[in-house]
């Protein structure tokens, strides 16, 4: 499944978070994982959205500073180790991992994105999703 990742630039200051999230509520979008942080005097937001299309526009037409990028999806077995072995195999590949987001986790599995320096090389090199997924 191909899955878009938007990194905004903000200012670092009261509000900053909260207009966009209130941007992407006004347009109906629907974060499905985030993470955010400031590196000096800029805040850093990394999201992943339901429709990207309308993420998009909204973020062209309020003027942010913005980035995106495809990111990769897996699901790995709920048990211990699973996340060592997936990313052990793509450092062996020379894979970088930019960012990593928990899409959902369930008894069954955890369904990872990632942002990643190589799509091509990771995705002979991750798990993918089970079939039906």
């Amino acid at each position: 499944m191909q899955v878009t990742e938007f990194t905004i630039y903000l200012a670092n200051r009261p509000g900053q978070l909260a207009e966009f999230a209130q941007l992407l509520a006004d347009g109906s979008v629907n974060v499905e994982a985030l993470t955010a942080y400031t590196m000096e005097d800029q805040g850093v937001v990394r999201v992943v959205v339901d429709d990207p299309a309308v993420a998009r526009r909204l973020l062209a037409e309020a003027g942010m500073a913005v980035e995106e990028r495809e990111v990769l999806t897996t699901v790995l077995a709920n048990r211990p180790g699973t996340l060592a072995e997936m990313t052990r195999g793509l450092a062996q590949a020379g894979v970088n991992i930019d960012a990593l987001y928990v899409l959902r986790s369930s008894p069954a599995g955890l369904e990872l994105a990632l942002a990643v320096n190589d799509l091509d090389t990771s995705r002979s090199r991750i798990l993918t999703p089970a079939a039906g997924d």
